[in-house]
């Protein structure tokens, strides 16, 4: 069996100065395996019940708490099972309690939207190119922010569509901001790991799996579904045309309770910032059943023409009043196409093509 402590003081593991770098066990040579989430920079991870999924999401986990503190990394938790992470409520690396509920997250998917576009406001005013670069600079560092989701399942039954095109946007520029994702689940069919959010998520794992069809839905090939449970893994790397088997760690339920009951009493109060601000989201979320307004369309070519977005510009080019007007920015901020109000300045056009938003 191989331990957790065993991989943390490797010297792979001693050496690596990344808050990141996570454990993920030891490979057919017995040589210990360690990567970092910010070269992957986000990870798929797909097994049956019993195989070892949620024993890596505990290493990944517990290596990073080991090593970073709330300053350096902050975490979004999500749980529909309500049995894996509930424990880790009033750790001071949440950024909100942990999310059991499905509906919740995808606003705060949109929260993480709204806060990488933040980031990079910030980087382009200071002139640095991603959160290292950010942090050498400043004088207060923003801390790096890792989304896991422990069943993407339940997810993505609530609205595939829109929690696709969140992820699909997180995957392809949150890397540089310093948000990481790691999506898992136990059911890897074509409905959950879509082609879209496997092409924008190239690092994959794949424990036993019950068919050859369910491994090549995981890693495009065959394989997986021979692997022996119990943390036995095929690990992709996006740099890799071919997977390595490695057998992960095992973090029992005291080991990592340890862990946990240790850092709420660290002397760090648990400082859940980002509550109120997930609620506004959650109130876009809801008009997402609403239908648009028939010039929606119309009001994307236009914001996309002027490369900006206001109330007052699609009263002028719709001919429509200021109350229709602010209905349809709001459908649109609702729908990534623009971004948040930000005072009397004109809002910011995230999406361009009139095609994305159907």
């Amino acid at each position: 069996m191989v331990t957790l402590k065993e991989i943390l003081t490797a010297e792979r593991m001693s050496e690596s100065s990344s808050k990141l770098a996570v454990a993920l066990g030891r490979d057919v040579s017995g040589a210990p395996v360690v990567d970092d989430l910010d070269g992957m920079p986000h990870i798929l991870i797909a097994g049956a019940t019993g195989s070892g999924k949620s024993i890596m999401l505990r290493t990944i986990l517990a290596t990073i708490l080991f090593r970073a503190s709330p300053e350096e990394v902050r975490l979004i938790l999500v749980d529909p099972k309500r049995v894996e992470f509930s424990h880790y409520n009033g750790i001071p690396h949440l950024l909100m309690p942990v999310l059991v509920e499905p509906e919740k997250t995808l606003p705060a998917f949109k929260w993480a939207i709204a806060e990488m576009n933040k980031r990079y406001k910030l980087f382009q005013e200071s002139g640095a190119r991603d959160i290292g670069d950010y942090n050498e600079k400043a004088e207060e560092k923003i801390p790096y922010i890792l989304i896991v989701v422990d069943e993407l399942a339940d997810i993505m039954v609530i609205a595939p569509a829109e929690v696709e095109k969140a992820i699909q946007r997180l995957a392809q520029m949150a890397r540089a901001t310093g948000l990481h994702l790691v999506l898992a689940t136990q059911r890897p069919s074509t409905d959950v790991l879509t082609g879209v959010i496997k092409a924008n998520i190239p690092c994959r794992v794949a424990f036993n799996v019950t068919s050859q069809v369910d491994s090549r839905v995981v890693l495009d090939m065959p394989g997986a579904e021979k692997l022996l449970g119990k943390g036995d893994m095929l690990y992709l790397p996006p740099d890799r045309s071919k997977p390595i088997r490695i057998q992960g760690p095992f973090v029992s339920n005291e080991e990592m309770n340890r862990l946990l009951e240790f850092l709420k009493n660290s002397g760090w109060a648990a400082d859940y910032v980002v509550e109120e601000q997930i609620e506004e989201f959650e109130k876009q979320v809801e008009k997402l059943g609403e239908p648009t307004d028939p010039l929606f369309e119309d009001a994307i070519e236009v914001v996309t023409q002027y490369e900006r977005a206001s109330a007052s510009l699609l009263q002028r080019r719709l001919e429509i009043g200021y109350a229709r007007a602010a209905r349809i920015l709001d459908q649109l901020e609702v729908r990534g196409i623009v971004g948040p109000a930000d005072g009397s300045k004109p809002r910011e056009v995230l999406r361009r093509l009139p095609e994305e938003t159907l």
